[in-house]
């Protein structure tokens, strides 16, 4: 009888459930952003939800004084926001203006990043402290300064340019041309440091690669550092569009409530006028949770489209 050393037997495979290996530490990170969370849905998610319990209620200034009881309307807000013909004339004028300032920020934005790069330390010292300085500077005075250089009366940039007593907030095109020039003005700066630093970020031997290829400065933007720069120019654009979407201190400002006759109004100053000046405070708030669902649709469908090309946000 043959007899088999134990060594010779192939060792026994130890028994598995089938299921992964439970990860270590999965609850970790988020224990260090609880503290951040809570404190975001104190001040996120708690008005999210008055803003929209408001919206489906009676709530007038007869409602806030006591004199009458607040009552339940269901979406009698929504269809009598929605068959007003002010509101859709509102929101065009919104997405085209929003679209607008999105477009010539990023450019502005872009264009000074790479300005960046090609400069020697002190113009770039320089032009950095001139765009923090901008961005620095609250909404209100940046506006009331812009309105100021475009008096008709006493700001000189219409003695530089030969307009004479030319207003800029009388006309409906004018007024949002100057609103714009203000908005990118003080978001480029935004769009500028961090494509700088996404710029600065890509190895050098890949730019100078392409240069060696005989490619141009457009085509390497377009070829080579836009593709790299992807998720830093998704990350600026979705902030582009909430911030301009959302632009109101600068059309009150500017406009004066929303120019003559309310030519210049966007969705915020409207529901701004709705709520405070007209006292109806549910169709105020109606107003806050269209343009909140119209901003997550936007970044969610971008996001969408990104992911359907591969990209990783």
């Amino acid at each position: 009888m043959a007899y088999k050393s134990a060594a010779a037997e192939p060792a026994t495979k130890p028994r598995t459930s089938g299921r992964p290996p439970r990860r270590r530490g999965t609850w970790t990170p988020w224990l260090y952003l609880a503290p951040a969370l809570v404190v975001l849905a104190a001040l996120l998610v708690y008005p999210i939800y008055q803003l929209g319990l408001i919206s489906f209620l009676e709530y007038t200034q007869a409602q806030v004084s006591g004199g009458e009881p607040t009552t339940f309307q269901g979406l009698g807000n929504y269809r009598a926001l929605f068959a007003d013909s002010q509101f859709w004339q509102v929101l065009l004028a919104t997405l085209l203006f929003a679209a607008a300032c999105v477009v010539s920020t990023l450019a502005v934005g872009c264009a000074l990043a790479v300005l960046l790069t090609r400069v020697r330390a002190l113009p770039r010292l320089a032009l950095m402290l001139a765009a923090l300085g901008a961005w620095a500077t609250p909404a209100i005075t940046g506006s009331t300064v812009w309105v100021f250089l475009f008096d008709p009366d006493y700001g000189p940039v219409n003695r530089l340019l030969g307009l004479g007593d030319f207003s800029w907030t009388y006309g409906r095109f004018s007024a949002f041309a100057l609103v714009l020039f203000e908005v990118v003005w003080c978001s480029f700066p935004f769009v500028m440091v961090t494509v700088y630093a996404g710029i600065k970020a890509i190895p050098g031997e890949v730019l100078e690669a392409a240069s060696l290829d005989g490619a141009s400065q457009w085509r390497i933007w377009r070829s080579v550092t836009a593709p790299m720069l992807r998720p830093i120019l998704v990350v600026v654009t979705i902030q582009s569009v909430i911030w301009d979407f959302k632009v109101f201190t600068q059309i009150y400002v500017m406009t004066n409530g929303g120019g003559i006759a309310g030519q210049n109004l966007v969705l915020n100053v409207y529901a701004y006028q709705k709520a405070f000046a007209s006292s109806q405070y549910s169709l105020g708030s109606a107003i806050g949770v269209v343009m909140l669902v119209i901003l997550l649709a936007v970044t969610l469908v971008y996001l969408r489209l990104l992911r359907r090309q591969g990209e990783e946000i």
